[in-house]
């Protein structure tokens, strides 16, 4: 519920018509206020402050999704924790089975990493851009480095601190390379032809349960009317993952050109459609 609904439902139950005097709200209006008018407008002031830290919890936006290092290389993953409260950024490794290690912690200006038992500088690291952007590094990556690594920080911005974590990036440490994914990108179906929205869809088949997705619109980036599925495996043992995108029909009957574009580790494959590539419907 949001709190303008809040606001009215609060007002409409506590402010009895019996109260005298009558407490208007109206702009422009004046009241007289008594001690029980006072307390209840109080208790909603409260109650919208703690609604306002409900709404602020940061994000932590971690990139990139998927990364396939071979041994021996450097691999460098990042995390931007969108606002600096002064406090640690740590670093978990979760592999799957196993519980969440703890790998290290770092704030900005620090001149080095704490790091958790059975990690240390010899191959790990972290460091930061700016106030809001962390990366942690493992220099030489090993086959046994593989694993979701997610960020974490705190939340201070109200008294109940809250602990946040990131997505998770996938790292892979492979010797092999990874086969290519397949796009399909498909146009809106001919059911949506007479309505003001449509959907295009964007397949990508895969060997791994992973990838980044986004969409482009006349080559700027689309951040929203986004729909996009987690990897379903096939029965051929390869992964599916199915993304939609909302398109208003006037800007496909206007031949725009829209980009699908698909991350899978080191490998970035895109597709572009637009109405005038595509088999007249009717």
């Amino acid at each position: 519920m949001c709190v303008c609904t809040l606001l009215s439902v609060f007002i409409s139950f506590c402010v009895s018509p019996a109260l005298t005097p009558t407490l208007l709200i109206s702009a422009g209006q004046s009241g007289t206020f008594t001690a029980h008018t006072d307390n209840m407008l109080w208790t909603l002031l409260t109650l919208i402050a703690a609604l306002t830290y409900v709404d602020a919890a940061i994000t932590l936006t971690q990139t990139p999704a998927v990364l396939t290092v071979a041994p021996g290389e450097e691999a460098v993953l990042k995390c931007n924790i969108e606002r600096d409260y002064g406090n640690f950024v740590s670093w978990f490794k979760q592999t799957d089975g196993e519980d969440r290690q703890y790998v290290l912690r770092y704030y900005y200006g620090h001149n080095h990493p704490d790091f958790g038992t059975g990690f240390s500088s010899d191959r790990f690291h972290s460091k930061c851009t700016s106030k809001l952007d962390y990366q942690f590094i493992i220099k030489r990556a090993e086959i046994g480095d593989s694993a979701v690594y997610l960020c974490k920080a705190w939340d201070t911005s109200s008294e109940a601190w809250t602990v946040v974590f990131g997505a998770g990036s996938k790292l892979i440490v492979t010797n092999s390379t990874l086969p290519p994914h397949v796009l399909t990108v498909l146009p809106p179906s001919s059911a949506n032809l007479c309505s003001d929205k449509a959907f295009l869809a964007c397949l990508s088949t895969q060997s791994v349960p992973f990838g980044d997705v986004s969409w482009f619109a006349a080559g700027s980036p689309v951040d929203s009317g986004i729909f996009t599925s987690m990897a379903v495996q096939q029965p051929d043992q390869t992964f599916q993952i199915s993304s939609y995108l909302a398109i208003s029909m006037s800007d496909w009957n206007m031949d725009k050109v829209y980009t699908c574009r698909v991350s899978v580790g080191t490998q970035t494959s895109e597709k572009t459609i637009n109405k005038s590539q595509c088999p007249t419907q009717e």
